[in-house]
């Protein structure tokens, strides 16, 4: 699990259509009061994960850091919450003998197609898992084949079929295709490797503030008043690692406080947090996952 550190003192600082049914559904939980966003650009609409990854990339190389072992896992814990959010899956009630987020299991709302195949192949193995499965067993179900050891996590050849295949790959092919990305190949001495480099930097430039005004301008230390998307990015930026990228633009004073209350905010107990609405209880169950990871 990643920590969130301060960075040294400095004088400078560092450098489609889809199904009614579906899409009348999605547009209800955006226009919700919990989900309400100003920020957010009308023309382009991101998943968490296209966010997620679009954080990690290096702009010009077009790849995420070789050190950084702790996005794949945020990617995924990005599709659960996503696919919360789109009203497909859910946390099964609390009962007196499952209280805590982590021991209930992830049970199926809606079946129908979201339009997004990571999304849509995700539901299809939770739709079809008996004896259903909790949020951090999900989370390391769905690892990706790429990275078939990742550091803390076991790999079992009977939980093949549950596997998804070149997650971050897949995710970089969407936001090529939306314009975001481009893609390139580069030499690395002994092989050659496919990146993504940003070529609409307008559009990150955007993500970047609107996280970075999150826990600035418009901070309302309490986490059930900010907007259920943005909290979500948040907790997944720091779960993959990524939340420095976000705030490396910032002066030395506001770099500070803008972690600062970011630590405060991904520290709270997501077992006290999850019980006060039950629209956000996905993204504290995943927190709940990886800070036991």
């Amino acid at each position: 699990m990643t920590t969130l550190t301060h960075r040294t003192r400095r004088t400078e600082v560092s450098k489609n259509s889809e199904k009614k049914v579906e899409s009348e559904e999605d547009s209800n939980q955006e226009r919700s009061p919990d989900n309400e966003d100003t920020g957010d650009s009308k023309d382009i609409r991101l998943t968490l994960m296209e966010e997620v990854l679009l954080l990690g990339l290096k702009d010009k190389e077009g790849y995420t850091s070789f050190w950084n072992d702790c996005i794949s896992s945020g990617l995924r814990g990005g599709i659960l919450i996503e696919l919360a959010m789109r009203g497909r899956i859910y946390l099964e009630p609390p009962t007196m003998r499952k209280k805590r987020l982590l021991d209930r299991k992830v049970l199926l709302k809606s079946d129908s197609p979201t339009g997004d195949v990571l999304l849509d192949e995700t539901l299809k193995h939770i739709k079809a898992t008996e004896p259903t499965e909790t949020v951090q067993t999900w989370i390391e179900l769905l690892t990706d084949m790429l990275f078939l050891f990742p550091i803390g996590e076991t790999w079992n050849p009977f939980k093949l079929q549950y596997q998804l295949r070149n997650v971050r790959e897949r995710i970089a092919k969407n936001l090529v295709e939306k314009g975001i990305l481009t893609t390139e190949k580069q030499n690395f001495l002994l092989f050659d490797m496919t990146t993504h480099p940003v070529t609409n930097i307008t559009e990150k430039q955007r993500l970047v503030k609107k996280l970075q005004d999150s826990v600035l301008e418009r901070w309302v230390n309490d986490p059930q008043r900010m907007d259920r998307r943005t909290l979500a990015l948040l907790v997944l930026a720091h779960s993959s690692d990524v939340l420095e990228n976000v705030f490396s633009s910032l002066t030395d004073d506001r770099y500070d406080v803008a972690m600062n209350r970011a630590k405060d905010l991904v520290e709270l107990d997501p077992e006290v947090e999850g019980t006060k609405h039950s629209a956000t209880e996905m993204i504290w169950a995943v927190l709940a996952a990886f800070n036991k990871s």
